[in-house]
């Protein structure tokens, strides 16, 4: 069964770091791109990051410079180093494993998603 875990979203002042991971389990997680996506109320899922089964990463340029991801294939995990966060950068932030393009149509699997919440 797979699965995607995100963890490490929470409620946190602007300026404020934050590292969200995301476990994932059941697919041959070394073979895969991984992506963050996210989501504010009343708008469509947005790209973030990506990174390839070989360690490419890509950003959306609204957070390049801020935006950190990288990958632990010995523990199966995606990071997202969040810095000087930003109250337009509260959103439901989601993991997802698949092809690595900035569309989620091309990614097969999806976490439930944390809440990152920024206040000014």
């Amino acid at each position: 069964q797979v699965q995607l875990v995100e963890s490490g979203g929470g409620l946190v002042q602007a300026g404020a770091s934050l590292r969200l991971s995301c476990a994932a389990s059941g697919f041959t997680f070394a073979t895969y791109s991984m992506a963050w996506f996210r989501q504010a109320p009343g708008k469509e899922r947005e790209f973030v990051a990506a990174i390839s089964y070989s360690g490419m990463t890509y950003y959306a340029d609204s957070v390049k410079g801020r935006f950190t991801i990288s990958r632990d294939n010995a523990k199966n995990t995606v990071y997202l180093q969040i810095n000087s966060l930003k109250p337009e950068d509260t959103a439901v932030y989601y993991c997802a494993a698949g092809s690595v393009t900035r569309s989620p149509m091309n990614y097969r699997y999806w976490g439930q998603g944390t809440q990152v919440t920024v206040s000014s």
